[in-house]
């Protein structure tokens, strides 16, 4: 008798013992993550964080304006204004035979997105240090966030080029290509560009912040690297092979020939360009995930 309720007191223990749920934390202590993890669990968790700073960086730029979101359209417009005569009727670059204001518009928006996406990204930790010094949340969230604002204004000065494009496809002149296609992957692979670049030099710019003063002048120097104001055809042979290592090239020659029907572009260069892209990342994330654990000691 004695056994038998001793097994019965043993079996409602352990069926109490397995009833018991598992507690649950609000923070977990646990060893940190790979100088090579992407952390893109987290930001799949902080993702309202991300949609706010979106917002922050959309609305806090044009907030005590008196245009407002319109300047996202003035400026193209008195950009290409300006290219059109200095660079077409004083310096008198060709065209390729397109006309002048669709030829500088298209590049103009392409590298408005590329340009801004690369200069807000590269004072990621200048910019926030007092809210990085305040609460974590997975750093890598900003610069992400800085691309993806970028390109509602990326759309907006691209619906201003597609107008302008409609205008000149129905008076004939301009005959567009199927590589017109190729847009959304021009676009991912110069977000690409932009976000590791600038990553990598804000990186670099806690420890040497001298860097910074040459952001906005080696970012005028690689706009005349690239065929934005020029078509590639129009560089001198012994150039040619030195702009075609810019993996921006590629991308800016294929949705001309797309869009506008000239251009010159080679599936090698866009396989160059999307191999450039990834390991830039690669790199841009190593050092980045690895800056972001000391860099309050430093900034």
């Amino acid at each position: 008798m004695f056994d038998h309720h001793r097994r019965r007191s043993v079996h409602a223990k352990h069926a109490k013992d397995a009833n018991v749920t598992e507690p649950q934390w609000d923070l977990t202590i646990k060893p940190s993550d790979s100088p090579l993890s992407l952390k893109l669990g987290e930001v799949g968790r902080h993702r309202d964080l991300l949609f706010l700073l979106i917002r922050r960086d959309l609305v806090a730029f044009y907030k005590q304006t008196i245009l407002g979101p319109l300047w996202f359209l003035i400026q193209p417009i008195c950009t290409t204004i300006i290219f059109m005569v200095i660079f077409g009727q004083i310096a008198k670059l060709s065209t390729d035979g397109i006309p002048p204001f669709a030829f500088y518009l298209c590049g103009i928006a392409l590298w408005n997105y590329f340009s801004e996406c690369f200069n807000k990204t590269a004072t990621t930790f200048r910019d926030n240090a007092s809210l990085f010094g305040k609460v974590y949340f997975p750093r890598i969230i900003v610069p992400i966030s800085i691309v993806v604002s970028n390109l509602v204004r990326f759309a907006i000065q691209f619906s201003l080029f597609g107008v302008v494009w409609i205008w000149y496809f129905s008076e004939g002149q301009i005959a567009p290509q199927p590589t017109l296609l190729l847009l959304p992957f021009v676009v991912f692979l110069m977000a690409a560009l932009g976000l590791a670049g600038g990553m990598l030099l804000s990186a670099m710019t806690t420890k040497y912040r001298d860097l910074i003063y040459l952001l906005q002048f080696g970012i005028q120097l690689l706009m005349y690297a690239t065929p934005v104001i020029y078509p590639f055809s129009e560089v001198p042979d012994r150039l040619k092979v030195i702009l075609s290592w810019n993996p921006l090239s590629p991308l800016f020659e294929v949705t001309r020939h797309g869009f506008l029907g000239a251009g010159e572009y080679s599936v090698g260069g866009l396989v160059y360009s999307l191999t450039f892209s990834f390991v830039l990342f690669f790199i841009a994330v190593v050092t980045f995930n690895r800056v972001e654990r000391t860099f309050m000691d430093t900034v």
